[in-house]
């Protein structure tokens, strides 16, 4: 067998393996308000988000093309394929002992840090798109504060507009729609993160001579789609327990309102082609409806906490795709 289609086999493998971990890594975003309050036992909320990530994932492909040809040249990127598996395998490790550590960082930011890593490791800073690269950076550092804010807005409407409101039967109320606000924000997180996987595949078979165009081939969105609803099946506990409860204590009327703020927020991002951490948005959001609601409620330590974790997400995981690629490129 061709040794080049070797290699592109291998990349669409891991580039699946990554969909597939990115999918239980990011459960908690889409479901863990909804577990938390009660309003969906977790196997139920794990079967709706796995079946709405998937039909999200076969919605969309723009922010495909995005990851495909706006941080580098997939038709000029000398040793692509080596550039694109380095890239995923850090980006693999990475998202998995967050996973491990229960730690919420951001499966994007370690693709994207990743992408660029070995880009640089293979072809110097030049390698890299730094018009599109920076587009993608800011996205990704925008849309978390964007979502805090909204956030913050959203939940104080809802304080003054339930104010007199019987607080038991809001809850209930809220509770009921919060399966519903669930389901949209799953939905939402397969609209963007499927579709990274996407880009990666498309990538390595333009590199690889498989493709012409950054025009995303149906079998590959819908093995990306499949591989994100099998992964999302599987649950991340760990980060539904993080997401869920370490960062406020969440009611059904915060959850709706950080549901609804989060799959605005994304699916606006998805719009305009932009891809976007769910991870850091729907935990911002989280942030802006507990400070909202009571700022001394908020357990601004695990907050500290991931938001260190997303500031080091990008040079961490950029250094290891570039000692992978260095390694790689060696052996080979």
């Amino acid at each position: 067998m061709d040794t080049l289609l070797i290699i592109t086999i291998l990349i669409v493998f891991f580039a699946l393996a990554f969909d597939f971990i990115n999918g239980f890594h990011d459960t908690a975003n889409a479901i863990a308000t909804a577990v938390s309050t009660k309003a969906l036992k977790p196997r139920h909320a794990i079967i709706m988000a796995a079946v709405m990530n998937f039909v999200g994932a076969m919605t969309f492909t723009g922010v495909a093309k995005t990851i495909t040809k706006d941080i580098v040249d997939p038709f000029t990127l000398p040793n692509g394929s080596y550039v694109i598996m380095a890239a995923l395998l850090a980006a693999i490790i990475w998202n998995l002992l967050t996973w491990y550590y229960g730690i919420p960082s951001s499966s994007s930011h370690a693709l994207i840090g990743s992408i660029a890593g070995a880009a640089i490791a293979a072809a110097g800073f030049a390698g890299i798109n730094w018009g599109g690269f920076m587009k993608i950076l800011q996205a990704l550092i925008f849309s978390p504060l964007i979502a805090f804010v909204i956030g913050f807005i959203v939940y104080s409407i809802f304080k003054v507009v339930f104010k007199n409101n019987n607080l038991t039967k809001t809850n209930q109320k809220f509770r009921t729609i919060q399966i519903a606000t669930a389901a949209l924000q799953s939905y939402t997180h397969g609209t963007n993160d499927a579709q990274k996987a996407m880009g990666i595949i498309t990538m390595a078979l333009i590199a690889n001579g498989y493709a012409s165009s950054t025009d995303i081939a149906f079998w590959v969105q819908f093995s990306c789609a499949l591989a994100m609803g099998l992964g999302t099946s599987v649950g991340g506990w760990k980060i539904i327990k993080t997401v869920g409860g370490k960062i406020m204590k969440i009611r059904p009327v915060n959850g709706v309102a950080a549901d609804l703020t989060g799959a605005f927020i994304i699916f606006g991002a998805t719009v305009i082609h932009m891809p976007v951490s769910t991870t850091h948005v729907i935990s911002s959001s989280i942030l802006g409806v507990g400070s909202a609601h009571r700022v001394k409620g908020v357990k601004w330590g695990t907050a500290k906490r991931m938001i260190i974790t997303w500031f080091i997400t990008i040079p961490i995981s950029a250094t290891l795709a570039g000692l992978i690629y260095l390694l790689i490129n060696f052996l080979f």
